[in-house]
């Protein structure tokens, strides 16, 4: 099983080569969102530990050499910041590829001093908030940490403090919390990122995707805020390593939302 996929035209970051530093066959998540395209949580976990060597990574960078990359990304079929050796994994790809380096994390473990160190390694930290109060939290994140959504907003507020690269904040909207957007600004607004991605699930989900003109309403309530819109981004063209590897992790978009 490939630890390094793609590259993928991703919305937020152009042509993306991904690194899962979690690699399993099963989604390994400290969440368990309604709207997850890889379904359901099969391996629940809060606690760190290692998952992959930093010298199968080594290897399987050699074969990504030269292409034209915007970013290579830590995402995977996983939380990222579940992989103990998330700081050596970085410095490896650091050391041997100039492009700019991003991870995609859901901040459940931003709690944690340990988190926010290797985190702030990256040169772009997408920070997912979905929710504005507790109870929308665990609603649509139902997570498996103990933590509440004001601790892991107070994780990501001190991460901002001291952090030099970019932070973006993933927010997926819903149904379930549409209706929200002024209060989800508003936190945003709080916790000073340098750009907002607005997102719906576009791909295969258990729950419907907002449309185009739902997401236009809320995008307003951002106003004064660097803004990203799923709708209105743009997608680059890119040939995967290998196909299999890519949609494992990546379910294709449909067509109606793209």
């Amino acid at each position: 099983m490939s630890v390094v996929y793609g590259p993928v035209p991703s919305w937020r970051l152009g042509r993306s080569l991904g690194v899962d530093p979690v690699s399993s066959k099963g989604k390994t998540c400290s969440f368990d969102c309604i709207y997850c395209q890889l379904g359901r949580t099969k391996h629940p976990l809060t606690e760190r530990r290692n998952f992959i060597r930093v010298e199968q990574l080594i290897e399987e960078l050699k074969r990504a050499e030269g292409l034209p990359l915007d970013y290579i990304t830590f995402p995977g079929v996983a939380e990222p910041t579940l992989a103990a050796n998330l700081g050596p994994l970085v410095r490896a790809v650091r050391e041997r590829s100039p492009h700019p380096i991003a991870i995609l994390t859901n901040s459940s473990l931003m709690v944690r001093e340990n988190v926010r160190r290797d985190l702030a390694l990256f040169d772009l930290v997408a920070a997912k908030v979905d929710a504005p109060n507790e109870a929308l939290f665990q609603v649509i994140n139902r997570p498996f940490v103990p933590y509440s959504l004001e601790e892991i907003v107070e994780g990501i507020r001190r991460f901002r403090e001291r952090f030099t690269g970019r932070l973006a904040l993933q927010m997926m909207f819903v149904e379930a919390n549409k209706d929200h957007a002024s209060e989800m600004a508003q936190l945003a607004r709080e916790l000073k990122p340098d750009e907002v991605q607005l997102n719906t699930p576009l791909r295969p989900s258990p729950v419907r995707p907002l449309s185009p003109s739902e997401m236009e309403v809320i995008e307003e309530a951002f106003e004064g805020l660097t803004v990203l819109n799923v709708y209105k981004a743009e997608r680059p063209e890119v040939v995967p390593l290998e196909e299999s590897e890519t949609r494992r992790r990546r379910p294709k978009e449909s067509k109606s939302n793209t």
